[in-house]
């Protein structure tokens, strides 16, 4: 009766608008309203255009053709190939039809260079723009193919495993040779500015927990646990490349407060016909590993159709040797936890989807993107227990033959209109994602004296936790370019989340499985967030500034039925932000920005059901969570758009931790919120070329945590200088060979209560194209060294812990790819989704 009620009380949230609802939605519609003025505005204002078409050989449209408009130099004449004393004064692309308009063009005698892959860069010849002259056609310019084939073209311009843009970071994923064979969180451990904790399944940037976790614009609506189980089981052979944002506009949730992580899955092609990849890979360390993945592109008239599927099958395993002491003197206890967990995994991952054209200015689309995992883990725990003199006073077992089952599947239909050829463009998207985990945990503890001998009765218990999440959201972006490389964005979301975590733990007794009525709970828990934004760009000469307001309302109720204890939260937030560009010439760049942002508590961690870990261990959710919020400032400086230097500093309150209590011989494990945290972090990143055949790319990621708060009371003020060094390096050798070199070290580092030691890994691989570049083989070995292990120590209050956790992080692997069909290839649209939050926040222990 309590969850019917429930699900009817949900079902009225998501058709009830607030008054708060109500006003963003207000906010939106005369948002537009300004829009349309400013549109019927802009029309009347007088402006030059230059406009002109790209054409193949054959007379054909070539889309999405890079343009260029270059400032003719006193060595350029007639029809000429070359532009060596132009100068690039703006630039453009392409349509579906090979047109293309630059607007706002001053006087001044001009050249058009267009250039795509595939074809030979083509220029124009010298045209002339005079005073009040409204439009300027440029002949048609026809692109000649080139005579490379596509893979000389792609050695020539391989992008490096890390590429540090001004505003992001990109793993090229599908470039790196080391990467290849492996999962997605092994790639971000070699991501400048991550730390990946295996023990606690946990993912920082720069320093600072709160990342939102995307996949091809969409959010995976995990909890951290979750999202890093999910990064473990995501093959890298389905990954393009994973784009790491630290300072997202207005544009994005607020969600984040370190930033965000997108993973981009591998597409097909925009080119007509078929084509696609097939990829089928082995791997051994300790245990045995093998992959296999499909992609396929089809394009005809004003359809796109496009998947690709992998397959992961791992053998892993995970060890943890762990120190806990309690009491003081002749009561000093110590227990020595002992735990070995292998485990095997079978993973799917697939993608699908359609794109079609229903004319040149409209294009809609619909796709789909999903996991399905299984695994199983025999975990052995061994906790020994010693008293003040050292001695063996008992030894606890639990042996837990553990299963999981994931499925996730997200939909997203999408729609966008473009009003002009001056860039005014509607994108409309519709999600609706849903994720089902099904772990089960089958536990039999054993107690034995110090000589092995049997001291009580066997327990055996059973624990299924099963949860599900669903949602659903829908969100519209306007962009509305103005006068004088002004630019207008606005845009309004609603999204709803519901999850269902059911926890039954139940004890074996001689009548059978009961119940336990202290670990089983029933927890629901329902989110709206309905948000609005508008953003507003412009450039004046060398200046160029970027600002935009978010607002965004919640409405959350957290319904524990077993405990009949519900939370319900209503508030509404402002986030700012601002981004101020100074390019003093083609070399150098300055850049500014602000914002604010917020992380709200994942579903997992609200839920206050009790999960026993191992006989002196349990996690305890906290629904009392409160989100915490970062406000964020950063400075940077780009030399030859290679060169990345920049200084942050983040002020985050209410820092949302997890913490240890040590409660007599059992320790607690739990989240809670610190008042404080303090963050600066200092960024370099260098790219260089000592040789033709040698580039480097090294990085380093320097920052200073300070905590400012009480807990278990006690004064918290832990502060500690930490840094992340990077180094990739790329070999071009003789006979068509390519090597890679990549190694990363994260220095001791502070969480919370908890002091982290440093830990690094080195790994290298070797790449050989076959059979005229349709075919790759590489062969990689990650971890050569053996030293990536993580240990930490916390002892604070009346806990005193200290861990190493080691895992099968050196592995062999060798993959083979082959691509078939038109080789000639342009990438597929990109869309971002409604879906920007929630999946981050689902909650689960992993396998």
């Amino acid at each position: 009766m309590n969850r019917q009620l429930s699900s009817n009380n949900r079902m009225a949230s998501f058709f009830t608008l607030t008054g708060v609802d109500l006003l963003l939605i207000g906010l939106i519609y005369l948002l537009s309203v300004s829009l349309i003025a400013s549109a019927t505005y802009a029309q009347h204002l007088s402006r030059t255009k230059v406009v002109g078409s790209v054409r193949d050989a054959t007379g054909k449209p070539v889309e999405f053709a890079t343009i260029l408009l270059l400032k003719a130099g006193a060595s350029t004449s007639g029809s000429s190939q070359s532009a060596s004393a132009a100068q690039l004064v703006k630039g453009a692309v392409a349509d579906v039809n090979g047109q293309y308009v630059l607007d706002n063009i001053g006087p001044g005698t001009y050249q058009i260079a267009a250039q795509l892959v595939g074809y030979q860069k083509t220029t124009s010849a010298p045209f002339t723009v005079v005073a009040d002259q409204s439009e300027v056609n440029v002949p048609p310019i026809a692109l000649q193919q080139s005579e490379q084939t596509l893979g000389e073209v792609t050695v020539a311009a391989k992008k490096p495993f890390i590429e540090q843009l001004p505003d992001k970071t990109v793993i090229n994923v599908e470039n790196s040779i080391v990467s290849a064979g492996g999962t997605a969180l092994e790639v971000l451990e070699k991501a400048p500015g991550v730390f990946v904790d295996n023990q606690n399944d946990r993912i920082t940037l720069k320093g600072r927990e709160g990342t939102l976790v995307m996949i091809d614009g969409k959010p995976t609506y995990l909890s951290a646990q979750e999202v890093v189980n999910l990064l473990r089981n995501t093959p890298s052979n389905g990954i393009e490349s994973i784009e790491l944002v630290t300072n997202p506009s207005a544009r994005y949730d607020a969600a984040g407060n370190a930033g965000i992580i997108n993973i981009r899955l591998k597409r097909g092609s925009r080119k007509d016909g078929t084509n696609g990849s097939a990829t089928v890979g082995a791997g051994y360390g300790r245990f045995s590993k093998a992959s296999a993945g499909l992609t396929l592109n089809h394009r005809a008239g004003g359809w796109n159709l496009f998947s690709n599927y992998n397959y992961d099958y791992r053998e892993t395993f995970g060890s943890v040797d762990a120190l806990r002491k309690f009491g003081t003197g002749d009561s000093l206890t110590t227990v020595n936890n002992l735990g070995y967990r292998p485990n095997t995994a079978q993973n799917h991952t697939f993608k699908i989807g359609a794109d079609y054209a229903l004319s040149k200015r409209t294009t809609v689309g619909i796709m789909a993107n999903g996991l399905i995992s299984n695994s199983q883990a025999m975990i052995d725990n061994k906790n020994l227990v010693y008293n003040a003199k050292g001695q063996l006073e008992q030894t606890l077992t639990m042996i837990n033959a553990s299963t999981r089952s994931t499925q996730r599947v997200a939909i997203n239909a999408n729609a966008k209109h473009t009003f002009d050829s001056l860039g005014r463009e509607l994108t409309v998207d519709l999600d609706n994602s849903r994720v089902n985990i099904q772990p089960q945990d089958n536990m039999q503890t054993r107690y034995l004296g110090a000589g092995g001998e049997q001291t009580q009765p066997e327990l055996i218990q059973r624990n299924l936790p099963p949860s599900t999440v669903t949602i659903r959201a829908a969100k519209a972006d306007y962009v509305h370019p103005l006068r004088s490389g002004g630019r207008l964005e606005a845009g309004g979301k609603v999204s709803y989340v519901t999850s269902d975590n059911d926890v039954r733990f139940e004890t074996l007794t001689a009548n059978g499985y009961i119940p336990d009525p202290q670990r089983t709970n029933h927890f629901l828990y329902d989110e709206t967030i309905t948000a609005g934004y508008l953003n507003a760009s412009r450039i004046w000469g060398k200046w160029s500034i970027q600002a935009g307001l978010r607002a965004e309302h919640t409405r959350s109720l957290g319904n524990s039925v077993t405990l009949s204890k519900v939370v319900d939260r209503n508030y509404l937030n402002l986030f700012p932000s601002a981004f101020v560009t100074y390019k003093i010439n083609e070399d150098h760049q300055w850049r500014a920005s602000y914002s604010r942002r917020i992380d709200r508590p994942n579903f997992q961690d609200l839920n206050p059901f009790v999960y026993v870990m191992d006989p002196y261990t349990y996690y305890q959710g906290n629904p009392f969570l409160r989100p915490q919020y970062t406000n964020a400032l950063q400075l940077g400086y780009t030399y030859k758009n290679e060169t990345n230097i920049s200084l942050s500093y983040n002020h985050t309150t209410d820092v949302i931790t997890g913490v240890n209590e040590q409660q007599e011989r059992i320790m607690r494990v739990t989240t809670v919120n610190l008042a404080a945290l303090d963050n600066i972090n200092l960024s370099v990143s260098l790219p260089l070329k000592p040789t033709k055949w040698w580039t480097l790319q090294p990085g380093v990621n320097a920052f200073w945590n300070a905590y400012n708060a009480e807990f278990a009371g006690q004064r918290l003020d832990y502060r500690q200088l930490s840094a992340n060094v990077t180094l990739n390096q790329n070999f071009i050798l003789p006979h068509g060979l390519t090597a890679e070199l990549s190694g990363f070290y994260n220095s001791p580092l502070v969480y919370g209560m908890m002091h982290f030691r440093g830990m690094g890994q080195l790994s290298v691989g070797v790449q050989k194209s076959l059979w005229n570049k349709t075919a790759t083989l590489r062969l990689n070995i990650s971890d050569v060294l053996h030293t990536l292990q993580s240990g930490g120590t916390t002892n604070f209050a009346t806990t005193n812990l200290s861990f190493v956790n080691q895992w099968e992080s050196r592995v062999a692997r060798v993959t083979f790819t082959y691509n078939f069909g038109n080789r000639n290839l342009k990438t597929t649209r990109q869309r971002r989704s409604g879906v920007e939050e929630e999946q981050n926040r689902i909650g689960g222990g992993s396998n």
